[in-house]
């Protein structure tokens, strides 16, 4: 058989190393752990789920479930994802890349089909994990990843007008244009006490001095100032304990949500989109970690891991849950060296239930909106909008296209018709970079071995050379080149050593030339194709029909053989 001999051949033999394994990387780090390694992973565990709390509780009230929903979320998810993760300092939990699509899916489903929904993504990150297709993810456009996430930023900041002033409304609309509208109906009622303990928490948060924050986090500073402040003066401001009645002492039993098939068959759609926010957020917090401890994390197996952690969280009261940069970012600095440091954080969450609860009362809604208010800040990756201008137009436009889906429709439209723009931009760019160009011995001098300089090309010749990727973006160039002869050659060579990639319709196009060329008596004649061109040939038949001796491995081979098929001696 062909075996072709150009620079690029793939090894097939590790194609075949898909065997499917389940190995967290907690197996590995506790080879050879010893007691410097247990004080990292305690101090930074601690202190990750001090900054855990008020961000579990705001995130759920967030998302239009009680704050307990948050805190549970942390303990359980946080607990599977670090157990059974492939990152070793990545921090699990609720996250603001969330809020927006969980609300709107209770707002629409009501909640026990939020956490059916959340089950069946669970379910889809645990098959994209044992499928292999963590490294797939890594391929979505940075345009759209940034738009959504801008997106969302001005969405969690426009959520939390209402309690960051205090405002008197039953509601937040969920849909973006109905809820400024009510915000700014609403505005005249804003408290001052409110205002004034949000701004002040915000400012904690924002301005703590860096000699502090190495100790106590400015979010756990704000959230103990300000509940101290609530529960000593009275402050006449909303609470958990006002709005939701406090926070359950313990911790609940896992229960199964009632559901009907009318309503899970319009869930798959919303439970996709939550999957792959997961999977988006899960791989780039893995990717952050391994930048700050050099390390390299398992990208299939953090998956499954966030597939179980979405199907069991939801089990007992829990919401959707994913890799936390922030949270991981300081579990890092604060020390981790292994993923005991996140176990360690989900067990201090659920300490500060059983015992803390009843004190979450007196915390300040205020206060949570500003922390909140914070993440939306760190989140926008505003210097993208500064940066536009420098970009390729294509990319400006689906950054701004998917930045503004999120915001007005809804995070679901955004992410499809971005990736369908990418994906039309990235076809157009394939199309854009190949080339298929006549050559003869003036205008082919690509080195030595390959150049046509020297070289008798006999009467009756012709070559083409073929450059870049031949797939549907790019097929039509070979029939619009060849539509330009005037008669076609007695033999054609095709110089396939630069195309590196071939699909479907790219074979059809070297089909629909041989067939043409076959039925007015000429020839066609393959140099130099590369392992997956020839693969794809080789599968359909395409190899034996043209003939296995007019595929050459080079150029002086490809002009040998058409001196054969013209009947001319050879040189």
């Amino acid at each position: 058989m062909f075996c072709p001999t150009a620079p690029g051949c793939i090894n097939l033999a590790a194609m075949r190393n898909l065997n499917f394994a389940f190995r967290p990387k907690l197996i590995d780090s506790l080879k050879g752990y010893n007691r410097r390694d247990f004080i990292g992973d305690l101090t930074a565990g601690i202190t990750v789920g001090l900054v855990a709390l008020p961000l579990a509780m705001a995130f759920a009230i967030a998302s239009g479930v009680k704050p307990q929903a948050g805190l549970f979320t942390a303990v359980i998810a946080g607990f599977i994802i670090s157990a059974l993760g492939g990152s070793k300092v990545s921090i699990g939990g609720p996250t603001g890349a969330f809020i927006v699509i969980l609300y709107g899916i209770g707002a629409k489903y009501g909640l026990d089909n939020l956490a059916i929904c959340t089950v069946i993504a669970g379910v889809f990150l645990f098959i994209m994990g044992l499928a292999r297709l963590g490294t797939m993810i890594k391929f979505i456009p940075y345009p759209v990843t940034m738009g959504f996430t801008s997106g969302i930023a001005v969405l969690i900041f426009t959520t939390q007008i209402k309690d960051f002033f205090g405002l008197q409304m039953d509601k937040v609309p969920s849909e973006f244009v109905a809820r400024i509208g009510a915000l700014a109906t609403h505005f005249n009622t804003m408290q001052w006490p409110t205002v004034a303990l949000a701004t002040a928490s915000l400012a904690i948060i924002l301005f703590l001095p860096k000699s502090w924050r190495r100790y106590v986090p400015g979010t756990v500073i704000a959230l103990a100032l300000s509940t101290l402040a609530v529960a000593l003066f009275h402050l006449p401001v909303e609470t958990i304990g006002s709005k939701f009645g406090g926070i359950p002492q313990g911790f609940p039993m896992p229960h199964l949500p009632s559901f009907a098939w009318d309503n899970v068959q319009h869930l798959f759609q919303p439970a996709m989109t939550i999957a792959l926010l997961a999977a988006i957020e899960s791989l780039l917090c893995a990717v952050v970690a391994d930048g700050m401890i050099d390390d390299r994390h398992d990208s299939n197996q953090e998956l499954m891991a966030q597939g179980l952690a979405n199907i069991c969280s939801p089990l007992f009261g829990g919401i959707a849950a994913t890799g936390a940069i922030a949270r991981t970012a300081t579990n890092v600095k604060c020390g981790a060296r292994t993923p005991v440091a996140g176990i360690i954080h989900a067990l201090t969450l659920l300490i500060i239930l059983l015992v803390a609860a009843p004190l979450a009362k007196y915390i300040p809604l205020a206060t949570l909106s500003a922390v909140l208010v914070n993440v939306a800040f760190h989140m926008g990756e505003w210097h993208n909008f500064v940066r536009l201008t420098k970009w390729p137009r294509s990319d400006a436009v689906v950054y701004l296209t998917t930045f503004c889906l999120t915001v007005i429709i809804d995070l679901t439209a955004a992410v499809e018709i971005g990736m369908v723009l990418a994906a039309v931009l990235f076809i157009k760019r394939v199309s854009e970079t190949s080339h298929i160009t006549e050559v003869d011995e003036t205008t082919e001098t690509d080195g030595p071995q390959h150049s046509l300089v020297g070289k008798d090309i006999p009467e009756g010749v012709m070559l083409y050379r073929m450059f870049g990727a031949f797939f549907f973006g790019a097929a039509d160039k070979l029939e619009s080149a060849l539509q330009r002869l005037k008669q076609e050659p007695e033999v054609l060579i095709l110089r396939m050593r630069t195309v590196v990639a071939m699909d479907a319709t790219g074979l059809n196009a070297l089909e629909d030339l041989y067939e043409r060329l076959r039925r007015k008596g000429k020839h066609l004649i393959l140099s130099a194709p590369h392992t997956q061109p020839y693969l794809v040939m080789e599968k359909a038949g395409f190899i034996d029909q043209i003939g296995r001796e007019n595929v050459c491995a080079d150029v002086d081979a490809a002009l040998a053989r058409s001196r054969v098929i013209l009947g001319l001696p050879s040189k």
